[in-house]
C-alpha cells in the first residue's frame, strides 16, 4: 500500500500488487511423511511373508478388517459420526485406495520380491498426476509428460534386468502392481476433493469399513485354503492396525493441508524402505535392473510433482541482495 498526491491536492491510495511466495511443504508434514513411507514400505515385507499362507484375499480382507477396527474405536473415543450420508463416494474410494490394491498387491507378493513390488508402487505418482490432469485440478506440462516416459522404461528395465527370471506370471505380477498403483494414483485427486465434505477419521473408517465389505464374498471362498500361522497372524495384525488404519488416517489429515501431488510424496521413499527391508529381512538380492529401472522410477515421480529439495536453497540464492 501506498499513498500520493494527485494534481488537484488529494490524497490517493496505490495497492501495490507483490509477487505471492511459493507455498511449500511444511517440515512438520514432510516429516510424517517420511515416517508413512517407511511404514508403507514395511508392508510390502509383511505382505510377502503372509501372503502365501493365508492367500492374497483372506490376507486383505484381514487386513481391512483390523484397520476398521482400529478407526471404529478411534471414532467412539472421538466422538465421531459415520459418514452414512456420503456412502456412494466411499464406496468408490473404498473400491480404488484400499480392496484392488490390497487384493493385487497381495497376489503378486506370491510371485514377486517384496522390493519389486515397493518400486512398482511408484507408478502410482505417474497415475495420480494424470487424474489429476483429467479432473482439471493439475496440467499436464511436457515435465509430466518426460516423467511419465520415464516412469515406464523404469518399470520395463526393474522386470527385465532384475535378479529373478522374467516369465509370464512375473509380468504378470507386475502388471498387477502397476494396476494397484493406478487405483492408488487415481484415487487422490478424488480423496483431496472428498476431504472438503468430511473429516480425515471418518473418511477413513467409512471406506474401509465398505472395503470390508465388498472384499468378503472373495475372502469367504478362499478361507479353507488360509493357513493361519503366528508370522501371518502378526503380520497381518501390524499391517492391519499401523500401515492401514492408523497411517491412512495420518495421511488423510496431512491431505488436508497439502496438494494432490504432495499428498503423493510418500512414493519416493517407499522403494526405498521396501528394497531395503526385502534385502536385510528377507535375503532378497539386488540386481542392476533394481537400480537402474528404480532410479528411472525416482526421477518420473520427481518430474511429474515438480519435486526438488534443494529450491529453498536456489531461491534463497536468486533472492539474495
Amino acid at each position: 500500500m501506498g499513498r500520493i498526491i494527485d494534481t488537484d491536492g488529494r490524497a490517493v491510495t496505490l495497492r501495490i500488487n507483490r509477487p505471492k511466495r511459493r507455498s511449500r511443504l511444511k517440515t512438520k508434514y514432510y516429516l510424517q511423511l517420511v515416517g508413512l513411507s517407511a511404514l508403507w514400505g514395511a508392508s510390502f515385507l509383511m505382505i510377502r511373508v503372509a501372503s502365501p499362507l493365508l492367500g492374497p484375499n483372506v490376507l486383505a480382507e484381514l487386513r481391512i478388517a483390523l484397520a476398521t477396527l482400529t478407526l471404529a474405536v478411534l471414532m467412539r473415543l472421538m466422538r465421531h459420526q459415520w459418514p452414512v450420508q456420503h456412502w456412494r463416494e466411499l464406496a468408490l474410494l473404498g473400491l480404488l485406495s484400499v480392496a484392488c490394491p490390497f487384493m493385487l498387491f497381495a497376489w503378486a507378493a506370491l510371485r514377486l520380491p517384496a522390493g519389486y513390488s515397493a518400486l512398482l508402487n511408484s507408478t502410482a505418482v505417474l497415475f495420480g498426476i494424470l487424474s489429476s490432469a483429467v479432473l482439471k485440478d493439475d496440467r499436464l506440462t511436457l515435465r509430466k509428460l518426460l516423467g511419465c516416459a520415464c516412469g515406464l522404461v523404469g518399470v520395463s528395465l526393474i522386470v527385465s534386468l532384475g535378479p529373478i527370471e522374467p516369465s509370464p506370471m512375473i509380468i504378470l505380477a507386475a502388471l498387477a502392481c502397476v494396476g494397484a498403483s493406478a487405483c492408488y494414483g487415481c484415487s487422490t485427486p478424488l480423496m483431496k476433493r472428498a476431504l472438503g465434505r468430511m473429516e480425515p477419521l471418518q473418511m477413513a473408517a467409512g471406506i474401509h469399513l465398505l472395503a470390508l465389505i465388498m472384499m468378503f464374498p472373495a475372502a469367504a471362498w478362499s478361507l479353507p485354503q488360509a493357513r493361519f500361522t503366528p508370522a501371518a497372524l502378526a503380520a497381518v495384525l501390524v499391517m492391519g492396525v499401523l500401515t492401514s488404519g492408523i497411517a491412512y488416517w495420518l495421511h488423510l489429515r496431512i491431505m488436508v493441508h497439502v496438494s494432490a501431488a504432495a499428498a503423493t510424496s510418500p512414493q519416493f521413499l517407499i522403494p526405498v524402505f521396501g528394497v531395503s527391508w526385502g534385502h536385510l529381512f528377507l535375503g532378497e538380492p539386488l540386481g542392476a535392473g533394481i537400480y537402474t529401472g528404480g532410479a528411472l522410477v525416482l526421477l518420473a515421480s520427481a518430474l511429474v510433482t515438480g519435486f526438488n529439495p534443494w529450491q529453498k536453497t536456489l531461491d534463497a540464492v536468486v533472492t539474495k541482495p
